[in-house]
């Protein structure tokens, strides 16, 4: 049986605050009006990670926020203690009811485990019994609490983590999909030239016995619609058709929320990205978001920034189905000059790549990179730097943007305790990561993600590279593999794409941050700028070897988060060659690592250099085979980093929660950001003023049932 411990938020989980009040202090009333509407429609959207995540999700964070908008917080804590429970349980009970709020469901944003409440069965019915709610409905509350309850406890090896058939749970398949109906379903969406960003797939039977597998788009309508949706139709033993309207009243708020902010925007490219993403979520259309997306990119240097849809692939165990995710944020100037110098030094800087010009982009697409103050961010979890749109044509030939999303970076780092250090290294790592990671993502995010061309066969039979001239830097050979029309990145490199492009993009970040010139665009020079150099490296490696072996799964032999895995096959690179060691110094329980800073910029250079050559060259010529072998040879840990995993769990610390603010608008037309603490008490309170009655709850609770016959086999697990 799995440790309990490793599946609980404790009950001095750390909440921190997403403060952003100066940025929207310094708005117009107009601004600010965008900005409160833009957040209304991320909130709503947001609530389809619920659905989105696991099958009892919805109707837990239902149960929950009923019963806290039931009434004050103080009330139903003195019930609960009346009934029974102990002050650690209701403390357990608002974490664990904070961890919901946070992930947008029961498992981790970050690391996609499980997490179950920190108090008993019986003391959680305790405190659902004894609240407001349950006195004015008790038979919704109970028939919540009955159709939960074991889905909320139960640690089945099977729901322990999310994944596909036998290595988890997803809801982006039925429960009955495994490994070959996922590849069986990515070969006739390949046929039919579809991407797979908007949809579900769910696995019935024909009368005749052949499988049916429906596509099911998210839109708000829910009618057929050609060309959207397609009639059944036969290939390879099975049918397959496209239908429409999934989560649809929760796409109708956010659509309701997009239509208000419009009559705020700055200007016509903010108001067509707006009306494009309208039209997407209203029909199901991906090819509408798309439209949005590239007025999106020409909106440069907006006061308020926003982005929302279906976007990071992470979690679809066949990494092509987007999850939902909504941000608002507001420009912080005095940041996004230094990353406007890194821009503009970009073309410059690229050239320093390993890979030479025949696999870097014809021509560099200067994007907005901006340092954003987050103010609203929906989803399972808020990242420090995001590089979007994901779409491959768009980033190839019309551009993308970065954000840095800076009150996000200082929020994340607040830790009280750093393992397996020198007292030196700790020291320099507290001094100057904050620093380090700022470089960090900007160099991964612009020319991490931003470089690196796609070598293409376009539809008329011509190639987007000289097949003469060009040669493979790994074999000296010709080219002898590329993409074809209708193939993307993540149509071919499935499971292993978004790791395999975060391993590129981190390492970009390590080799460029040893250019001096890069440092000094950030402010660093000297001495400073040699501490800010190996902290990144260390924060890195660090991060390899003390976060990342967390979201390694023994059992099922895979990663569970990509970031993750891309940083540990880093760090076993580098201890590889010697540059980093790893000493277990007290057996058992502790370890020490050691990287030699004297060799980064000779030794290090050189390994992560031909490292990037590699990564490169694969992903250019689409060889996911040879993508796979590289990274066995890395992530998959040695024996001895099997065995460290157990000391690296023994120092494993939470991640924080971040507790975000609420606009409001008040008579007068104004709008009011209003803030609460970081504590489990300040998340309760900012979700029941996010949405103060049971709305929400009813659209969730019919969607959870609609879905409920797609994952029968997950429910009896955990009966």
């Amino acid at each position: 049986m799995e440790d309990k411990s490793n599946f609980i938020l404790p009950n001095n989980q750390r909440f921190v605050e997403l403060d952003s009040s100066q940025a929207f202090t310094n708005l117009t009333k107009k601004e600010k009006l965008y900005a409160h509407y833009l957040s209304q429609s991320a909130w709503n959207g947001g609530l389809i990670v619920l659905v989105q995540t696991s099958p009892e999700s919805p109707r837990i964070f239902s149960l929950l926020h009923r019963i806290f908008i039931g009434e004050p917080l103080e009330e139903l804590k003195t019930s609960a203690l009346k009934a029974g429970a102990s002050e650690d349980d209701f403390q357990a009970f608002l974490v664990y009811a904070g961890g919901i709020f946070a992930n947008s469901g029961n498992y981790k944003g970050f690391g996609d485990t499980k997490f179950i409440p920190n108090l008993s069965k019986e003391s959680f019915e305790l405190i659902v019994k004894a609240s407001k709610a349950y006195e004015n409905d008790g038979t919704h509350l109970t028939k919540l609490w009955q159709n939960t309850q074991n889905a909320i406890y139960s640690l089945a090896p099977r729901l322990t983590s999310l994944g596909l058939a036998n290595k988890g749970i997803t809801t982006y398949f039925s429960s009955n999909c495994t490994e070959e109906d996922s590849n069986l379903v990515n070969d006739w969406m390949k046929t039919k030239r579809i991407e797979a960003y908007i949809c579900r797939t769910f696995k019935t039977v024909a009368d005749d016995g052949l499988p049916i597998y429906t596509i099911h788009y998210a839109s708000v309508e829910t009618t057929p619609k050609t060309p959207i949706t397609m009639e059944k139709e036969k290939y390879k033993n099975a049918y397959f058709q496209v239908t429409r309207g999934d989560y649809s009243p929760l796409l109708k708020l956010v659509n309701d929320n997009l239509s208000k902010a419009i009559d705020y925007a700055a200007n016509d490219n903010e108001k067509n990205m707006l009306k494009h993403y309208i039209n997407s979520f209203r029909e199901g259309d991906l090819n509408e978001h798309k439209e949005g997306s590239r007025y999106w990119i020409k909106d440069k240097g907006p006061i308020i920034e926003t982005y929302q849809g279906f976007i990071e692939t992470y979690r679809d165990p066949s990494g092509q189905r987007g999850e939902f995710e909504g941000f608002v944020a507001v420009v912080n100037k005095e940041m996004s000059k230094k990353f406007g110098r890194l821009v503009e030094g970009a073309e410059r800087f690229i050239k320093l790549l390993p890979w030479g010009e025949d696999l870097e982009k014809d021509t560099f697409l200067r994007p907005d990179f901006t340092s954003l103050d987050v103010l609203t961010f929906s989803g399972s979890g808020i990242p420090a730097g995001i590089n979007i749109p994901n779409y491959d044509e768009i980033r190839q030939n019309e551009g993308f943007k970065n954000v840095s999303l800076g009150n996000v970076i200082p929020a994340a780092y607040k830790e009280s305790v750093i393992p397996f250090l020198s007292e030196s290294d700790k020291q320099l790592l507290e001094k100057y990561r904050v620093a380090a990671f700022e470089v960090q993502v900007g160099l991964h995010e612009l020319l991490g993600h931003g470089c690196g061309k796609l070598l293409r066969q376009n539809a008329d039979g011509t190639f987007n590279f000289d097949k003469e001239k060009v040669k493979n830097p790994l074999t000296g050979g010709k080219i002898e593999s590329w993409y074809t029309e209708g193939e993307t990145y993540d149509s071919k490199f499935t499971t292993l794409g978004s790791a395999f492009e975060e391993c590129r993009a981190e390492a970009v970040g390590l080799y460029l941050s040893l250019v001096p010139e890069i440092l000094k665009i950030f402010g660093y020079e000297g001495q400073e700028a040699d501490d800010v150099m190996y902290v990144n490296w260390l924060s890195l490696l660090w991060n390899g070897a003390a976060k990342a072996t967390e979201m390694y799964q023994p059992s099922t032999k895979t990663w569970l988060q990509a970031h993750a895995r891309a940083r540990f096959a880093l760090m076993r690179l580098l201890e590889d060659e010697g540059v980093l060691t790893v000493t277990e110094v007290d057996p058992g329980k502790n370890l020490l690592l050691n990287l030699q800073r004297d060799r980064l910029a000779t030794d290090g250079k050189k390994i992560i250099g031909e490292f990037l050559v590699k990564l490169q060259t694969i992903k250019a010529t689409g060889d996911a085979a040879a993508g796979e072998r590289l990274f066995a040879r890395y992530s998959d840990p040695s024996p001895a980093w099997a065995r460290w995993r157990d000391i690296v769990l023994l120092h494993k610390q939470p991640k924080n929660i971040f507790v975000q603010p609420n606009t409001r608008c008040t008579e007068d037309g104004d709008v009011e950001l209003t803030r609460y603490p970081a504590s489990a008490e300040g998340m309760v309170r900012s979700w029941v003023a996010r949405f103060p009655d049971a709305a929400v709850d009813e659209a969730l609770e019919q969607l959870a049932e609609a879905d409920r016959k797609h994952f029968e086999e997950l429910h009896q697990l955990a009966a």
